[in-house]
């Protein structure tokens, strides 16, 4: 990485670490782990920056704050390290790992009306286990719908394995009753909800942890109505890191165009040409191509 030639005003660590409210030595822990382009060093071994390493910081906590601290910083390093299309590959997973999310909300909203409607809806015909339509299908309906379950007939209806079920049990995410003569784990209505909603978030990506999360607040709450009151919440969320994406990205275009790398594809206009009166014979129309161009760490003790 090279830095645009330039006259350039000297700043001091203190002088970048007020605009954002931090310490002068998380400045220099930020430079140390490469966030931050190296610094000069004066005669007597003090550092020195400049609007170039401002920019720098504004553009990590940027990106921290779209795409969490340790993405953040890997895209700060590929850049400074002159890996343009490493660093954007790391934005284009953010922005589909954001994608994910939305598609997630949407599946969970949708399912979670149709388990609310199927559960208060009229009376089905159901199977040997009680559940409607084919096996591995979420929202169970009918007289069977609330009796208790075994391990394998949720893991049937699910269209899981009793081992994974067993899983979320450890996990937190379900907490079955036993039965007294035999021991073995009792799914109750309650239960059988809670595993249906774990499906739904399983596969959206969510990790266990945070299903557990989510199903401790519909049992505090009584049922679903805690989730689909979190819903609004999550869709908040994603609109507002949505946002800071676009945000961080006006910052590394801007950072982009300090350093010896492209910030945009080239905009050269495609040349036109204009019809010939010329025979087809001898007349070849032009076909010009458009151009194409290829969270903060522990802050450590070190001096200035």
């Amino acid at each position: 990485m090279t830095i645009k030639s330039q006259t350039m005003t000297s700043l001091r660590p203190s002088d970048l670490a007020r605009e954002h409210g931090l310490s002068a030595q998380a400045v220099r822990n930020y430079e140390r782990d490469g966030f931050l382009p190296p610094a000069e060093r004066t005669d007597s071994g003090y550092r020195v920056y400049t609007e170039v390493h401002a920019a720098a910081l504004r553009t990590f906590l940027a990106l921290v704050r779209a795409y969490g601290h340790g993405t953040g910083g890997r895209i700060m390093r590929a850049l400074h390290g002159g890996a343009l299309d490493d660093a954007l590959a790391l934005v284009d997973r953010g922005h589909s790992g954001l994608l994910r999310d939305r598609e997630t909300l949407a599946a969970v909203r949708h399912d979670l009306g149709r388990l609310t409607a199927e559960r208060t809806g009229p009376t089905a015909p159901t199977g040997p286990t009680g559940v409607t339509g084919a096996t591995g299908t979420t929202g169970a309906t009918g007289q069977g719908a609330h009796r208790n379950r075994t391990v394998g007939e949720l893991a049937r209806h699910l269209g899981v394995t009793p081992a994974t079920l067993r899983k979320w049990e450890e996990a937190g995410i379900l907490a079955p009753a036993r039965d007294p003569a035999t021991g073995y784990r009792v799914f109750r209505a309650d239960d059988v909800r809670d595993a249906e909603l774990a499906h739904l978030l399983r596969r959206g990506g969510h990790p266990p942890a945070h299903i557990a999360a989510v199903v401790r607040r519909i049992r505090t709450a009584g049922g679903t109505d805690a989730l689909a009151a979190s819903l609004g919440d999550w869709q908040r969320r994603l609109t507002a890191q949505g946002v800071a994406m676009l945000h961080a990205a006006a910052h590394v275009s801007h950072y982009l165009t300090l350093l010896d790398l492209p910030a945009t594809p080239s905009t050269a206009t495609p040349s036109t040409a204009t019809p010939s009166t010329a025979t087809p014979s001898t007349a070849t129309p032009s076909t010009a191509t458009p151009s194409t161009a290829a969270a903060p760490p522990p802050v450590g003790p070190q001096h200035a």
